[in-house]
């Protein structure tokens, strides 16, 4: 029996115990899903009805005019987001205490703010008329705060090292990190900063609070605009329609961010040397009675 220093591989009865865990959390979760579509079945979120709407043109617009607004929010935020997160990051990592310090204060401060109470607090002061960059600033305070915190953990996890050689050969602070740091942490922020993308994408959707139109707001009002079907709102549909759309943008975008991991990562490696042919030690010169393909010559 093998096993490892974390892990002690289970005997019969450990393997027969876990088979019983494993087949009753099943039964478990499939219980508590089953019980869930019975009391939606009994309340008649089920009923074809309430799905009719979703055939209409008019209906299928609407939803697409919300969605090119959510993805027009995400694009504003995310860029400006990315440029505050550089901006924030830099200051942290500066030589000089004060810039240090203002720079700690503002992503603590926009970190521990809630998102919710500052698009709020934004938009009721500021952008009563243009709810849409009261959504935006929100987003891009709080996760560019975030995305100073991913920048600056990435350059100090390059090895201390790489800098002092940069240091070594006279390169100045500016050039050791645009030319050595930078490029090696982005391959290891990648996945941090993708998903606190993917994170953006979602919190548009707080938008609705503002009255802002994008895809979650278009979805709500579509859902107690419709005339009900037997007393029954068409909550449920709105739900599974509107919250797929937003599945699917987040596993596009986690898609995007696989397929630059992978070709960063190949271009890292680089490519493989060419193999030297058969009997050909590399870099050694050959002889001088060495003639023809099979090495044979003569003196």
């Amino acid at each position: 029996m093998s096993g490892s220093v974390l892990y002690d591989v289970p005997g019969p009865r450990g393997r027969a115990r876990n088979r019983l865990y494993g087949v009753l959390s099943t039964l478990a979760i499939a219980g508590l899903i089953g019980f869930v579509i019975y009391r939606l079945d009994a309340t008649g979120q089920f009923q074809a009805g309430l799905w009719d709407d979703y055939e209409y043109t008019e209906t299928q617009q609407r939803i697409v005019d919300g969605l090119l607004t959510t993805l027009k929010t995400f694009a504003i935020a995310a860029v400006l987001s990315l440029v505050l997160g550089t901006v924030l990051a830099t200051a942290r990592l500066s030589d000089h205490r004060p810039v240090r310090w203002a720079a700690t204060a503002v992503v603590e401060f926009f970190r521990a703010m809630p998102l919710l109470i500052m698009i709020f607090l934004l938009y009721a002061a500021v952008f009563t008329s243009d709810p849409m960059w009261a959504l935006v600033i929100g987003l891009t305070l709080y996760n560019g705060s975030v995305q100073a915190e991913i920048f600056r953990s990435g350059i100090n996890a390059v090895p201390r090292g790489q800098s002092e050689a940069a240091y070594a050969i006279g390169l100045r602070k500016t050039q050791v990190m645009t030319a050595v740091l930078v490029p090696q942490a982005v391959r290891s922020m990648l996945p941090s900063i993708i998903s606190q993308l993917v994170v953006t994408l979602k919190d548009t959707s707080l938008g609705f609070i503002i009255l802002y139109e994008e895809l979650l707001f278009v979805g709500k009002a579509f859902a107690q605009q419709t005339p009900p079907v037997n007393g029954v709102y068409a909550f449920i549909p709105m739900v599974i329609v509107f919250g797929s759309i937003y599945i699917l943008l987040c596993l596009a975008l986690s898609s995007v961010a696989t397929w630059v991991e992978r070709r960063t990562q190949r271009s890292r490696k680089g490519k493989p040397p060419a193999l030297p042919a058969a009997g050909i030690v590399p870099g050694a010169e050959p002889t001088a009675g060495a003639s023809g393909a099979d090495g044979t010559g003569t003196a």
